[in-house]
């Protein structure tokens, strides 16, 4: 699916040496992510919590503006200077030349506080950049406005702590936090205003990928929450051939449950024991050879039951309405040869 997306996005001259360097680079599973919301609602603890977790790369307008040294980073630092505001297309340009880099294709990347208006998603989106998951910080203004006056950041680390919420153990730290420049009251409702603004065209654009978080929480609960949520993967619409495995003790129910699913969603039911017992029944070359075991009460070794097994599962029908097998594996060994015959539950 990501590859389909990449090819209508990029349109290559050579699709087909396109689509082998995606396969190459491995990277389906790589993070992307944007993390939004008001000011001071907790998208840099977020992001760079985010960051460490799944090791991914963080990138934010000030990473962007004072940490890189991109070929736009000069232009973007003029207006900067000049103060005035720094063009969409710019901002764009910008990511889109950090994202190509090749720690953001095999780590993945969050990107923080990143589109701010429709304008700036879109260009985003002609450029190719498609998060996965975005994650949509809320909490009421008051909070906000209260939680920004105490708001401090760590010049080193780009950390932000807070006075009350959050005020670091390390004396070190302490001594080096400085106080954000627009803290006044009055910045952080314009600010607010701007963001309410803009707010309802972002969720349009994002509303299948997108998860609103309360960040007016403990702050671990809202991060337990934000990691369950790009953790997950989302539906894809393509055809699905489900490949089901039961697992579990004697009695613990596993043919019921097998036989329910089954029934309800039309996959072929498949019980190790039983498929034994026919393959001798049906006198088969493998049954045959199974035969003395079971009748001495022996199990039968695991490579004619794997052979039976993977004849069963290469069937049509299972082919193409997927299965739900239980009974094996019974062990590590059995689970390993099973992957080496590529029987691979998904």
């Amino acid at each position: 699916q990501n590859m389909l997306e990449e090819l209508l996005i990029h349109k290559p001259d050579d699709p087909i040496q396109y689509m082998i360097n995606h396969l190459k680079q491995n990277n389906d599973d790589a993070p992307r992510i944007c993390v939004l919301g008001p000011p001071a609602s907790g998208k840099t603890t977020v992001a760079l919590w985010l960051c460490k977790r799944l090791d991914a790369i963080h990138i934010s307008q000030e990473t962007l503006l004072f940490k890189e040294t991109l070929a736009l980073t000069k232009e973007a630092k003029a207006y900067k200077e000049r103060k005035e505001k720094i063009p969409n297309a710019l901002w764009a340009n910008l990511i889109q030349e950090r994202l190509s880099n090749v720690d953001c294709i095999k780590q993945g990347w969050i990107l923080e506080g990143f589109p701010e208006n429709q304008e700036q998603a879109w260009m985003l989106q002609s450029s190719g950049i498609i998060p996965r998951h975005v994650v949509m910080l809320y909490a009421p203004d008051t909070v906000l406005i209260e939680r920004n006056s105490g708001k401090r950041l760590d010049p080193l680390t780009g950390e932000v702590y807070h006075t009350t919420f959050d005020w670091p153990s390390d004396l070190l730290v302490q001594q080096r936090l400085v106080i954000p420049e627009d803290l006044s009251e009055e910045e952080t409702s314009k600010k607010l205003l701007e963001y309410h603004r803009n707010f309802p065209e972002v969720f349009q654009i994002y509303q299948k990928v997108l998860k609103s978080i309360n960040a007016d929480q403990p702050s671990m609960d809202v991060l337990s929450q934000v990691l369950t949520y790009v953790q997950t993967r989302h539906r894809s619409a393509a055809p699905f051939t489900p490949r089901i495995l039961f697992c579990g003790p004697p009695g613990s129910g596993k043919s019921l449950q097998a036989a329910l699913i089954a029934q309800k969603y039309g996959v072929v039911n498949i019980c190790c024991g039983q498929l034994l017992k026919e393959a001798i029944a049906d006198k088969t070359k493998l049954g045959e050879l199974v035969k003395p075991y079971v009748d001495n009460g022996y199990p039968a070794p695991d490579n004619l039951v794997l052979k039976i097994l993977t004849e069963r599962l290469n069937a049509l029908d299972c082919m193409t309405n997927g299965w739900v097998l239980y009974g094996f594996p019974r062990d590590i060994e059995q689970g390993e040869e099973m992957q080496k015959s590529h029987i691979i539950p998904n």
